[in-house]
């Protein structure tokens, strides 16, 4: 199973067709945002392919591939052009691989993380990564956005992650996604996780 992770699309219609072309050839099950859809946002500039309406009719032709959240930017009014729920603060998914009888590879990322099976997602204005841990088990793997800057660190027996913005990056970032795969390995599953460009050039990966 593979996760292909976008966030902060603030309207941008050009964007988000990149993403699409990016999550095709990643060949992924499912498309995590995390939130920040159709909005601008009154401190960011206007984007480059800001269509708020066409972006949400693109969103709707992919609503059964798509699990989200709410961001700071995104409202009721952002609802009426969206046929999925967009005002969930936070959700969660659960690797299909992870059960009673998994046994996991040789963990090949170091740190003290073992991970559980489980993916917490929120959109970064709400929890702090310390709030965000008190809400999770050892072993989960959180997901935000709202930076706009990438990261992908093991840290408090968690994994964090950020893909960035796809529309207005910052901190001398790139426009990116981030990818969650697990998979079996002869007798055992390995999961990764990856920051990528655009491009679909690593940044930064992990693997356990």
């Amino acid at each position: 199973m593979k996760i292909f992770v976008i966030s902060d699309i603030h309207g941008s219609v050009s964007a988000f067709e990149e993403a699409c072309a990016a999550f095709c050839k990643e060949q992924a099950e499912i498309m995590l945002i995390c939130g920040d859809f159709l909005n601008h946002g009154p401190r960011n500039p206007i984007p480059q392919g800001y269509n708020p309406p066409a972006l949400a009719q693109k969103l709707n032709g992919l609503k059964s591939k798509i699990a989200c959240v709410k961001g700071n930017c995104d409202g009721e009014v952002d609802q009426m052009l969206i046929d999925f729920s967009v005002l969930d603060p936070t959700c969660q998914l659960f690797l299909p691989c992870f059960g009673q009888n998994t046994r996991l590879a040789q963990n090949a990322g170091g740190a003290d993380f073992v991970p559980n099976g489980r993916i917490f997602v929120h959109h970064g204005h709400r929890f702090t990564n310390q709030q965000a841990a008190e809400l999770t088990d050892d072993g989960t793997i959180i997901v935000s956005g709202h930076t706009h800057v990438p990261v992908l660190e093991a840290q408090n027996k968690r994994i964090y992650v950020n893909p960035g913005s796809i529309t207005l990056p910052k901190a001398k970032s790139a426009p990116g996604y981030a990818t969650i795969e697990c998979v079996k390995d002869a007798e055992s599953y390995k999961i990764s996780v990856c920051l990528k460009n655009i491009a679909g050039e690593i940044i930064k990966a992990l693997s356990f």
